[in-house]
């Protein structure tokens, strides 16, 4: 039975997997898209029901098509997944769900590699692992299991109503962490939430979304995060038409603030003495982005509305001023943890060599360390924004060119032997 081929082997049909077609075909390379689920399925089974896009969506969509919505509006996740469906059904991507991705293993004595799936291998020249970096989710191992206890991963969580009766501890208060709390507090629960070191910039300034903001800025083209930056953890929500993440807000309408979540012995929890500072390093953070906003609106001229009460910090909660530094979870009612602390990447399918000793992918702007081999949609991929649905799209069109480079380098090769054996 003849093997299939194909040109380019894209493995992923998120925002990743359908930017990559898109560019692939502009460059008039045959290529095909497998997906093991849906298109765009993390938007459907693994959010939270009540998620809607961090970003606006003026500024969080790909340039070939605007989202059939108010364009300041934060769309929610159903919303985003038909969006890439529909994205795919305009572009007429060569999409194939239900098929699994087992193993890549390069090819002997020639280029190109051959692809195990769960309907039969398959030959390609080239493969782009458009699957991103957040695959397999991260409980930290270190509250065993109890009996009354139900510990989650935030991308398990869907809405309160699923949840034991009884307090909740959502550890991690970036984007997930922080909104899942709050929707939790909304819902009547208690809720002990978990602050490491983070930053929170303004949901809007001045009359003026943050993405604006940081794109005006020239933040979102920053190549490589600053010394220590490499995982901040950012706060920023959509919810609810877009606010600010302001923990000292959430702490005055009863959320119970805590630090990190540092050790659990005979079901009591240890938090580092650090809540004061980690809150303190969001708020440099927030006001750093509106001293640089306001500059950039002397420098230029603009006539944007004065936001004085944007700069004005709320007082600090009794859960900070006299912070919390244990807590046994039975005594306090504690049924449920939420692990809001994200992810690592399953590159176990890929059986080549490019990969560092932890296990990452070694690339240049997705371009591997294994010729033939690429990768899509991860963080800082070539700039800050390639975490976000507009950055994959403009790091796919990199990727896209320099496989039709290399295309025409095997065509030179093949045609001079051709000529030469005449």
């Amino acid at each position: 039975m003849p093997v299939e081929t194909v040109d380019t082997l894209v493995v992923g049909a998120g925002q990743a997997g359908v930017a990559m077609s898109e560019h692939l075909s502009r460059c008039g390379i045959p290529h095909l898209v497998l997906e093991r689920h849906r298109i765009a399925e993390r938007w459907r089974t693994a959010r939270w029901d009540s998620l809607v896009a961090n970003g606006p969506a003026w500024h969080d969509r790909f340039p070939g098509m605007d989202f059939p919505t108010d364009p300041d509006a934060f769309v929610g996740k159903e919303g985003v997944a038909e969006y890439f469906e529909s994205y795919a059904r305009m572009i007429a991507a060569p999409i194939r769900c239900g098929v699994a991705v087992r193993e890549v293993r390069r090819l002997p004595r020639r280029p190109g590699f051959r692809v195990e799936t769960s309907q039969g291998p398959i030959e390609a020249l080239s493969v782009v692992a458009a699957t991103g970096a957040f695959q397999n989710p991260v409980i930290p191992p270190l509250v065993p299991e109890t009996p009354g206890l139900t510990q989650i991963h935030s991308s398990a969580y869907r809405n309160p109503g699923q949840l034991a009766e009884g307090a909740v501890l959502v550890v991690g208060a970036g984007s997930s962490g922080g909104q899942i709390a709050d929707e939790l507090l909304r819902a009547g629960r208690t809720v002990y939430l978990s602050v490491g070191p983070h930053d929170r910039p303004p949901r809007a300034y001045r009359g003026r979304d943050f993405c604006w903001w940081l794109g005006v800025l020239g933040k979102w083209d920053a190549a490589t995060p600053g010394p220590g930056a490499e995982h901040v953890t950012i706060a920023v929500s959509g919810a609810r038409g877009g606010e600010t993440v302001d923990f000292r807000r959430l702490a005055a309408r009863g959320m119970l603030l805590v630090g990190r979540t540092e050790t659990c012995r005979d079901g009591v929890l240890t938090f580092a003495p650090d809540l004061v500072d980690n809150l303190a390093r969001g708020d440099a953070n927030y006001l750093s982005v509106l001293d640089e906003a306001d500059a950039y609106v002397a420098r230029n001229g603009l006539d944007l509305p004065e936001d004085p009460e944007a700069r004005v910090l709320g007082p600090d909660s009794p859960c900070v001023t006299d912070p919390i530094r244990s807590l046994d979870l039975a005594r306090a009612g504690v049924s449920t943890i939420i692990w809001a602390t994200g992810f690592t990447s399953d590159y176990g399918w890929l059986a080549v060599d490019a990969f560092d000793e932890r296990g990452r992918p070694r690339h240049q702007r997705g371009v591997s360390a294994e010729p033939g081999i690429y990768f899509l949609g991860l963080p800082w991929q070539s700039r800050r924004g390639s975490s976000f649905i507009w950055g994959v799209w403009h790091d796919a069109a990199y990727v896209a060119d320099h496989i039709a480079t290399q295309r025409r380098y095997l065509a030179y090769h093949e045609a001079a032997g051709r000529e030469a054996a005449a």
